[in-house]
């Protein structure tokens, strides 16, 4: 199986360190428990720009997009993006709670149409109720994962090119569409561990993406999404949201995560894992399972470390090694897992270490979906170039 490759956008802010601009405590609106961070890079348009730009260079397929309240709104920053990329796609996060589906139908369509067909959408049901109803949604979770079903279904009602009526519980249209559908159809990424979620995924995401966990674990739940789609007479792609620390050699990696490690005090990770603690959303907590708070043992798996987690919502493992380890790692996903889904502090950098070291070792054992042109790298190695590849891919943070 070929695999697709893809990068993240920090939109909140980037920089040397696992802290987030933003802290945890009081909801994130509060910082009197963590320690002030140096080497913080604001989301500003240029910056955005050149990690888009790297992005496209090194050959990723796409750039994730999250969304929440200490981010930039992914749609109108995508689109900016796009008048100065040619190539790299953009998979915009939204929260289908928060807009109609036959508006959000219209959006894709027009953006589709400005960008030329790169648009990918990573829908993101919610899985924390202080977050959603600072946004003035009540819901409770279950309840959110039903609307979202509801609103994915009329969402691609309003694409079919003629009136489209639906009658649920959240959603009530009478002749939904969209005067020009989006051409092509973008796809739709979507996660979500809990039981609420799963037949979600199998009814209605092109692709489903989880957080990176033990491989057997990755394979248990990849199974279980598989098994309802079958159930429906539906097939879904898999892909995999982790981020990267990879290195000429394994210990220069695993210097570079200790320091990480090294810039957190206790009150950080303790006032971060409460915070966490506190999400509704089984991901997260499958997260936190994985390290329990502490910064023993964080190699839960060979080269996949947990020290992310430690303070970081969402995504919160990373690959680290050399380059070849984090190609036999990624090798070994290969559990049907087609999309990897990467990022790393920070993240400008951190796209050239994966794009320089670990693209071509994927390439030499032709894992890639389209192998990348070689363009001089300024320091003399060949780095991987866009190629032009068509791009599916997913995520949330």
């Amino acid at each position: 199986m070929s695999i697709h490759l893809h990068w993240f956008l920090p939109t909140g802010g980037d920089g040397r360190t696992l802290v987030d601009r933003h802290a945890y405590t009081d909801g994130g609106i509060g910082r009197s428990k963590i320690t002030p961070v140096r080497g913080v890079r604001a989301p500003d348009i240029e910056y955005l720009a050149q990690i888009a730009k790297a992005a496209e260079r090194l050959g990723f397929e796409a750039v994730l997009t999250p969304t929440g309240t200490w981010c930039e709104d992914a749609w109108l920053t995508t689109v900016a993006l796009a008048q100065q990329t040619e190539r790299l796609k953009f998979l915009v996060a939204f929260r289908p709670g928060l807009i109609s589906p036959v508006l959000a139908a219209q959006m894709a369509a027009t953006y589709q149409r400005i960008t030329r067909g790169r648009l990918l959408l990573n829908v993101v049901t919610g899985g924390d109720s202080t977050e959603q109803r600072r946004f003035g949604d009540h819901l409770d979770h279950d309840r959110r994962y039903a609307r979202t079903a509801e609103f994915l279904s009329v969402i691609r009602g309003a694409w079919g090119g003629r009136p489209y009526d639906f009658d649920g519980e959240h959603y009530q249209v009478e002749g939904g569409l969209t005067a020009l559908p989006p051409d092509p159809l973008p796809e739709i990424f979507f996660g979500g561990s809990s039981a609420a979620a799963g037949p979600v995924a199998a009814e209605h995401a092109d692709v489903y993406l989880t957080w990176g966990e033990p491989p057997a674990q990755v394979k248990e739940k990849i199974d279980w999404i598989r098994g309802l789609a079958e159930e429906r007479g539906r097939t879904v792609r898999f892909g995999i949201r982790l981020h990267t620390i990879s290195r000429d050699s394994a210990q220069d990696a695993w210097a570079t995560a200790h320091r990480l490690l090294d810039d957190l005090d206790p009150e950080t990770v303790a006032a971060a894992q409460q915070a966490l603690g506190r999400s509704e959303s089984v991901g997260q907590q499958r997260m936190l399972a994985l390290h329990g708070g502490s910064r023993d043992r964080l190699e839960i798996s060979p080269n996949l470390w947990a020290g992310v987690g430690l303070v970081r919502g969402g995504a919160g493992t990373a690959l680290v090694g050399s380059h070849a380890d984090v190609a036999d790692r990624i090798e070994e996903h290969e559990l049907g897992i087609e999309h990897f889904v990467l990022s790393g502090y920070p993240h400008l950098e951190e796209a050239y270490w994966f794009g320089e070291g670990v693209t071509p070792e994927l390439a030499a054992r032709g894992l890639l979906a389209q192998r990348p042109s070689e363009v001089p790298a300024a320091n003399g190695r060949p780095s991987a170039a866009p190629g032009g590849a068509p791009l599916l891919f997913a995520g949330g943070r």
